[in-house]
């Protein structure tokens, strides 16, 4: 299971590897010396530092706005899929009971 990390001690990581981004060639160099020593996954403090960047206009790409809005309109697409096809399933089912030829 993945490890969960608050809220205060990603913004922490990210606010430290922003402070010192310019002394590496690269987000990945980056990430890859200060994972360890903030005892984070080198992908996932890179993955927090980039959508920060984007957040912050500084990359482009979906913010984490857009990001979390996708995810309730997939969902939502989910529910109402399921729903659609519990209504299909239901007006073949009354079809066959209403067909005179069943009987």
């Amino acid at each position: 299971m993945p490890k969960q990390y608050t809220p205060e001690a990603k913004a922490r990581a990210v606010d430290y590897i922003m402070e010192r981004l310019d002394r590496y060639k690269s987000v990945y160099a980056a990430c890859n010396d200060m994972a360890p020593k903030l005892n984070v996954g080198k992908e996932t403090l890179r993955r927090w530092v980039v959508q920060a960047q984007v957040d912050s206009g500084e990359r482009t790409g979906p913010t984490s706005e857009e990001l979390a809005e996708i995810k309730a309109l997939e969902a939502k697409v989910r529910d109402l899929e399921e729903a659609n096809d519990i209504l299909k399933a239901s007006a073949i089912f009354f079809a066959r009971e209403l067909d005179p030829r069943r009987h």
